[in-house]
């Protein structure tokens, strides 16, 4: 089976940043389940933040759900204790979403934000840093 989709996935201090783009199918969601964890391993023990960009992601199969309910609990027993979602309203993509990741769970917040700068702003009120520069901007 081919991949359906695409994703980006890089680090700035304290938080994994994550792009995604297109439908996802079953093989996508595997890649960036593999992705995900290979990078988050290389972040510190103490507690790390995630911000994921959403607008470019056009949902997935459902397949997808058990890939990314399994990812999540992981990177949260690994450390992961705040997610910043960005994209603008959509029903179906909350939806999708909300089946898949927790809004909280022990430690764990997740919040969902129009902007980048809110999230940004929402991160740092947290105590997780990221370089003042625009990171999405790197990866347009």
């Amino acid at each position: 089976m081919y991949a359906h989709g695409h994703f980006q996935i890089w680090t700035d201090q304290d938080v994994l940043l994550a792009k995604a783009k297109g439908q996802w199918n079953l093989e996508m969601a595997k890649q960036y389940a593999d992705a995900f964890q290979q990078i988050a391993n290389s972040m510190p023990n103490h507690p790390w933040g995630h911000i994921v960009y959403l607008d470019d992601w056009e949902l997935g199969t459902p397949d997808i759900e058990p890939i990314i309910v399994e990812l999540v609990g992981w990177a949260i027993e690994n450390g992961l204790t705040r997610s910043a979602q960005v994209y603008s309203p959509s029903m179906l993509k909350k939806y999708q979403l909300d089946r898949m990741i927790a809004e909280s769970l022990g430690p764990f917040e997740r919040r969902t934000f129009r902007d980048e700068p809110t999230a940004f702003e929402w991160l740092r009120s947290e105590g997780f840093g990221v370089s003042d520069e625009r990171l999405l901007l790197k990866t347009a």
